[in-house]
């Protein structure tokens, strides 16, 4: 029984995700993709492929190998059709949005991973240091298979975080596929609180270098920030280590960018029914045009990577390490007649250069590091931390 329930998921899921990519090709090509019938426009073309949805639904109530639960399977296909767009995108069942309206909003412990979505399961972003993720050595690019007996394939990015989250000393099992490793291994996290991490700073070459990691980037990391810069004295140079850096507010990331950043562009925002938005330095805002560079890698996310884009742009600084992780969009809120809800992506942060870093992510003009394709095949990462001494280098050879 339970095989014949794993295979009726993936049959869900697979059918649901063959729809509504037809229903796709179909908007993009202006005819009805399974049958080549062309079609009047998007909205006529979208009625004819919902008629093959109840087609398919049909065969699958009369002839599937037992009578199914047709509210899961039109679950999975809502799921299937919201995911096909993008990992941010989610629907939410009643049960799940109502969790969602009523999660609390402090007082929540964490095991300590910042998590998306990749190729359809949870995928480690970055991973808070000494937290619980930190001392079972999870690392950005770990894909976590099933949290309990749920596979993350199943379920919705918001879900997932949620069900990370909860109450301090409560735990959750895992299983997480890592690179070059086989079999997936099965992890016991504690949540707990951690105290933010403190601003990393450090001064390199007789201090005429200003060494600076900030982690998450919230307003009052942004701020601190800030007053290093202003007390540092003028002319010497700086260091921006953005790797393994977040941050779900984009006004951070811009304020960040606009403290080297005089005049310009930062960012744009847009999407086809999103007013669109353009965001420019600020000169009253701007703090230093001292020599600068900045470290990224798979784990710069959000925020972070729109401060990384703006100055990669605008040439004001070298971009050093790894390309990012890609994400930078606006969620709507949609609620449903039912009690469920949608989380639909309307607008994606863009580059000055009109990359939109949801799909290109920051590619570094100095690349420095081991790439994905490298670690999979087991290479052997260099020792020490190349992307730093690549980075100091490029810096002592400018003038102050």
């Amino acid at each position: 029984m339970v095989c014949v329930s794993r295979l009726f998921k993936r049959f869900v899921f697979v059918v649901s995700v063959a729809i509504f990519a037809a229903l796709g090709l179909g908007f993009c090509l202006g005819e009805f993709g399974l049958f080549g019938v062309h079609a009047g426009g998007q909205q006529d073309g979208a009625y004819r492929q919902m008629r093959v949805y109840a087609e398919v639904l049909k065969k699958v109530q009369t002839d599937y190998v037992t009578e199914p639960n047709i509210n899961d399977v039109t679950t999975g296909a809502l799921h299937g059709l919201l995911e096909s767009l993008d990992s941010d995108s989610s629907y939410l069942t009643p049960a799940e949005y109502k969790i969602y309206k009523e999660r609390p909003t402090s007082g929540v412990a964490q095991v300590g991973i910042n998590v998306s979505k990749r190729f359809g399961y949870a995928t480690v972003v970055s991973v808070v240091p000494g937290s619980p993720a930190d001392k079972e050595h999870l690392a950005d690019g770990d894909v976590i298979e099933s949290i309990g007996e749920q596979s993350t394939r199943e379920l919705s990015l918001e879900v997932i975080r949620l069900m990370l989250d909860g109450k301090p000393g409560t735990s959750i099992s895992v299983s997480v596929v890592r690179p070059r490793k086989g079999e997936p291994d099965k992890l016991t996290l504690t949540r707990s609180i951690a105290a933010a991490a403190p601003l990393g700073e450090q001064e390199y070459e007789g201090s005429t270098i200003l060494y600076l990691k900030p982690g998450l980037l919230t307003a009052a990391r942004v701020d601190e920030i800030g007053a290093k810069i202003k007390a540092w004295s003028k002319g010497r140079k700086v260091l921006l280590d953005l790797r393994d850096s977040s941050g779900d507010d984009a006004q951070q990331g811009l304020r960040l960018a606009n403290f080297f950043l005089k005049l310009g562009t930062l960012a744009t925002l847009e999407g086809q029914k999103f007013p669109a938005q353009t965001f420019t330095a600020d000169p009253a805002k701007f703090l230093t045009d001292a020599p600068m560079a900045v470290l990224v890698n798979r784990g710069t996310y959000g925020a972070a990577e729109l401060t990384a884009g703006a100055i990669l742009d605008a040439k004001r600084g070298d971009l050093v390490g790894e390309r990012t992780f890609g994400e930078g969009s606006v969620q709507k809120t949609i609620e449903l007649p039912d009690g469920a809800a949608l989380l639909l992506t309307v607008a994606k942060y863009q580059s000055p250069d009109g990359k939109k870093i949801q799909d290109d992510a920051v590619t570094p003009n100095v690349v420095v590091g081991q790439t994905i394709e490298e670690e999979e095949e087991g290479v052997t990462p260099a020792k020490g931390d190349e992307p730093l001494d690549k980075a100091l280098n490029l810096l002592k050879a400018k003038n102050g």
